[in-house]
């Protein structure tokens, strides 16, 4: 309940707001009914799982993401995004970035052309090999926020950051100076627009 406190009182502070999620699941209900005239847009991996939770709820906005990641790998990206110049902070960008392999490249228009202010990280899976891992929605939160144009701060809330890769993920990209709120397995990040753009992510 504490962790969901924190993200419904943005949300409700901000309200009509764009409203990005990574991952579907039964509260998706919640955060769409709180924020009816912004924009709320659903990012899931899994389509059957898609498929049962908007069979009663079609009036949700749901993409299906194809994932280029596992979690295996979460430790070799690290090393990849520290030689692989179109991961680095002063190039940020997604849309067409094949090159970073943790940048979300396969997104749609929508995702790519809105500011989102608010973006939600409770997905894709992370607790076994072969799952996705959460490493290019960090990342892809990180460039999103940095990129703003518009007045104000992105809030990134953080789920499950008592597993190691969320966390060494979040701290890398998301940035310790930027968090300013935590409880439970929930942390809040306010991340400002990258006033430089030759500056690293932290």
């Amino acid at each position: 309940m504490d962790e969901i406190k924190i993200s419904f009182n943005i949300l409700k502070s901000l309200t009509p707001c764009n409203l990005l999620v990574f991952g579907l699941g039964h509260d998706s209900f919640m955060w769409s009914s709180i924020n009816p005239r912004g924009t709320t847009l659903f990012l899931e991996e899994d389509p059957k799982w898609s498929r049962a939770i908007l069979k009663d709820l079609s009036f949700i906005r749901s993409n299906t993401v194809r994932y280029r990641t596992t979690l295996y790998e979460a430790e070799k990206l690290i090393e990849h995004y520290n030689k692989e110049p179109d991961c680095w902070a002063r190039k940020s960008i997604l849309r067409g970035n094949s090159k970073c392999k943790l940048a979300l490249n396969m997104l749609s228009n929508e995702v790519y052309d809105k500011e989102w202010d608010i973006i939600m990280i409770d997905g894709p899976k992370g607790y076994f090999d072969q799952a996705p891992g959460r490493m290019s929605a960090i990342y892809s939160a990180a460039v999103m926020a940095r990129n703003r144009k518009g007045p104000g701060v992105t809030h990134v809330v953080m789920h499950d950051v008592d597993r190691d890769v969320e966390k060494v993920y979040a701290e890398l990209f998301l940035c310790r100076k930027n968090l300013v709120d935590g409880v439970g397995k929930l942390w809040h990040f306010e991340i400002p627009p990258a006033s430089d753009v030759n500056t690293d992510f932290c």
